[in-house]
């Protein structure tokens, strides 16, 4: 299989999404496209030679030669922490991808469409959310995005905007807004037969989010009655909602 080469990014524009995870809009010069969902490795290399490595989530659809990824500072962490906080507009780093077919999403799928994120696992299903959009797709969305609290969200303003078949629902594991009638708790049985769509409708679920987070809301996913061959999983470390 051939190796996918490693390429030079530039850093164009960011924006934050909260106070410890910021959008990075990088131009990378020969990105042959991607998919939504899809991942890249970000590869950083000091002055002594010394390299290290990170994978990150596409934020967004293709766009030409810029990728969009939003990354949350790890406390820490290698990587997250230069990219959050000292990488500034007209650096570079090493970009090699894009990576991954199977937690995909394409604009001419028919079913209907759950997407359930944990924490910073909301990244590559707003990638599906945005390519949607830009697609003028008619597939009726709903996401179930389960975070600590409101302050912890990632695109609130983006995901507020009226978006013709697109439902979201949040479920806050630490604290709520307030006047809010579900107490925090973790994601539950009811969560997902409220705000997800019935198994017979046979949607399509992408579930992204710690690994823990993932494994409950698959379980409970199969529980309702979902096809597990229609509930595709994505997963990383501790750091998450």
């Amino acid at each position: 299989m051939r190796r996918l080469p490693w390429r030079v990014a530039r850093l164009a524009e960011s924006r934050w999404e909260n106070d410890s995870a910021r959008t990075l809009v990088l131009e990378v010069p020969g990105w042959p496209g991607h998919l939504a969902g899809q991942h890249v490795d970000v590869r950083l290399t000091a002055e002594d030679g010394y390299s290290t490595q990170r994978s990150y989530s596409i934020a967004a659809p293709a766009d030409g030669e810029r990728v969009e990824l939003t990354v949350e500072r790890v406390p820490d962490g290698e990587v997250s922490p230069y990219l959050a906080d000292v990488l500034e507009i007209g650096d570079e780093v090493e970009i090699r991808g894009p990576v991954g077919g199977w937690f995909v999403w394409r604009p001419d799928g028919a079913a209907p469409v759950l997407l359930v994120a944990g924490g910073s696992g909301i990244v590559p299903l707003m990638a599906m959310v945005r390519q949607r959009r830009r697609a003028g797709s008619r597939t009726p969305f709903r996401l179930l995005y389960s975070t600590r609290d409101p302050g912890r969200r990632y695109y609130a303003e983006e995901l507020r905007r009226p978006d013709p078949g697109l439902d979201v629902t949040y479920v806050y594991t630490r604290a709520v807004p307030d006047g809010w009638s579900r107490p925090p708790g973790r994601l539950m049985l009811d969560d997902l037969a409220a705000g997800g769509w019935p198994a017979g409708f046979t949607p399509d679920c992408y579930v992204c989010g710690p690994t823990g987070f993932v494994e409950r809301a698959a379980d409970l996913l199969l529980s309702l009655g979902h096809d597990p061959g229609r509930v595709r999983t994505e997963r990383f470390g501790p750091t998450g909602g």
